[in-house]
């Protein structure tokens, strides 16, 4: 039987490296999943992968009616919520403070936190006692770099999100975490480095290595396997935590 055998997990970001990762190993796993995604067409590529054993629905999930509707639909269709991976994510940009665009950072913002607190929101009234919230941060969430004014700040804010939800939800057996990725080898992180070699003018990808001990970057399918051990009753007594998987960048 499998870790998690007859649940049902929504995982926002879905059509994404690490979403879809984590998706695909749920089914493995014996879940049945919602998928959620803002980019249409990802999002159906990755529900056709995974067969009959997913369904998905295009969301915005910094839009409230948005997230109500999602939401709602996992419970018309797949019955019931034990799983929330919140997982939906966007970067923004690297830029000096005196250059770094008011738009940008509201953008990130609202994605990030504003995205994660109203897909909770909306889902713990719906989530079965037991359940499992992860939410992913990342290593930049316990870290602070010139330039990433909007994605750091929005990590950390995810991990005071986190904490207040884990306290609320423990009487139900809810347990509430974040995951902290370092950098992984998909297209999002391809984006960051591009920028940021624009900025420091040499190779944003050997600068990352340079940064993480193991000096590699991470695979979706190993933060994949992480994020299984805190939805899974392989966690039961974890709650409030934030798990790092980043190759060491974070010592």
């Amino acid at each position: 039987m499998g870790a998690l055998q007859g649940k049902v997990c929504l995982v926002t970001g879905g059509g994404g490296s690490i979403g879809l990762a984590t998706a695909r190993l749920f089914v493995t796993e014996g879940a049945r999943v919602m998928l959620a995604d803002v980019d249409a067409q990802r999002l159906e590529a990755a529900r056709t992968e995974l067969g009959d054993a997913a369904v998905a629905l295009p969301t915005d999930v910094a839009q409230r009616a948005s997230v109500q509707a999602l939401v709602a639909a996992t419970v018309a269709q797949l019955g019931r919520i034990d799983v929330l991976f919140s997982n939906a994510g966007n970067f923004g940009v690297v830029a000096p403070i005196h250059e770094y665009p008011e738009d940008v950072f509201d953008a990130v913002q609202a994605v990030h936190v504003k995205g994660a607190f109203l897909m909770c929101r909306a889902a713990v009234p719906q989530m079965n006692d037991g359940g499992s919230i992860v939410i992913t941060s990342s290593v930049a969430g316990l870290r602070g770099d010139p330039g990433v004014y909007a994605y750091i700040t929005a990590k950390h804010a995810q991990i005071g999100l986190m904490r207040c939800l884990a306290k609320e939800l423990a009487p139900r057996r809810i347990r509430v975490n974040t995951i902290h990725p370092g950098p992984i080898d998909n297209a999002f992180q391809h984006a960051v480095e591009a920028d940021l070699a624009r900025l420091i003018q040499r190779d944003g990808a050997a600068f990352f290595d340079e940064q993480t001990p193991l000096a590699r970057h991470g695979r979706p399918d190993e933060i994949a396997q992480s994020v299984l051990y805190l939805a899974s009753a392989q966690s039961s007594y974890t709650t409030g935590t934030t798990l790092v998987v980043d190759g060491g960048m974070s010592i």
